[in-house]
């Protein structure tokens, strides 16, 4: 296998602030990488580094977090989803903060979404490629958060949060890169419990039982996952970098200052990491 330079980004709803912080500070200095996948939030916001538009992410979530029509109860309760489709989705990349698609479409770096697909409760691993109405819809999709999200139909599948499935899809890209580094958003003494509304999932999703089942061990495979990640990093062969302290986040987080302040504890770690991580690239 030549050379290949993967990325991995955990999602996280608003803690994917951190890591706009951490992947701007990247492009700020020059990083480069040949492949990328991101997960949920990690998608949403991740796809800024294949359009090279550094700030975006930031810049749109401070500016429509407060907006009933971006997100919030309004929206669930008209639509079935807390990120509202038609004006998260589509206003906002298309006319208020536009999504570059030229510059995505004709970077060569590969980024992939993962999204859940609601019968099997597998992950699916898709390349977006040109950044238009399709590729949106992926990414939503990735970052559809059960309960709060109406499942996405795409390519035959009904999709949600990727999270569900596969939230730190490190295994996926040792296959394909031979450098990996990896963007967590919880500091390392997170381990994640079981979930408390099991029981409310279940009834649910009584239709989709490999759903259910991959929601009720997700915390399992979630800290193995954790567990197997710093055991590669001892041993050198993925770079790790995490909160340098934890990140305390709501689901809709309403306070622009607040995103602002994770986004610099991202910038922040990454520049204290860049001469290491320069090396190990």
């Amino acid at each position: 296998m030549s050379e290949m330079k993967g990325l991995v980004l955990e999602g996280g709803g608003f803690r994917g602030m951190y890591t706009c912080g951490v992947i701007d500070a990247f492009m700020e200095n020059g990083l480069c990488f040949d492949e990328v996948v991101g997960v949920s939030a990690g998608a949403a916001f991740g796809c800024n580094i294949k359009s090279k538009q550094i700030g975006r992410a930031l810049r749109y979530n401070k500016r429509f977090c407060q907006d009933s029509r971006y997100s919030g109860l309004k929206s669930f309760i008209k639509t079935g989803d807390l990120y509202n489709k038609e004006f998260a989705y589509g206003i906002v990349p298309t006319i208020l903060d536009p999504f570059d698609t030229k510059t995505f479409r004709e970077n060569p770096l590969k980024f992939t979404v993962v999204c859940t697909d609601i019968h099997t409760g597998n992950p699916i691993y898709h390349e977006i490629l040109n950044g238009d109405a399709t590729d949106i819809e992926w990414i939503r999709a990735s970052a559809s958060i059960p309960i709060v999200s109406k499942p996405v139909k795409l390519d035959g599948y009904e999709l949600l949060d990727g999270g569900v499935s596969d939230s730190i899809p490190v295994n996926w890209m040792l296959e394909r890169s031979t450098k990996t580094v990896v963007v967590l958003t919880r500091d390392k003494s997170y381990r994640k419990e079981p979930m408390k509304y099991i029981k409310l999932l279940k009834r649910a999703f009584k239709e989709y039982p490999n759903l259910t089942k991959a929601l009720e061990n997700r915390y399992i495979v979630y800290n193995k996952t954790l567990d197997q990640i710093e055991q590669l990093e001892r041993e050198g062969k993925v770079f790790v970098i995490r909160p340098s302290k934890p990140i305390a986040c709501a689901m809709i987080e309403k306070d622009p200052n607040h995103l602002q302040e994770i986004y610099d504890i991202g910038r922040r770690d990454a520049l204290h990491y860049l001469e290491d991580l320069k090396k190990y690239l």
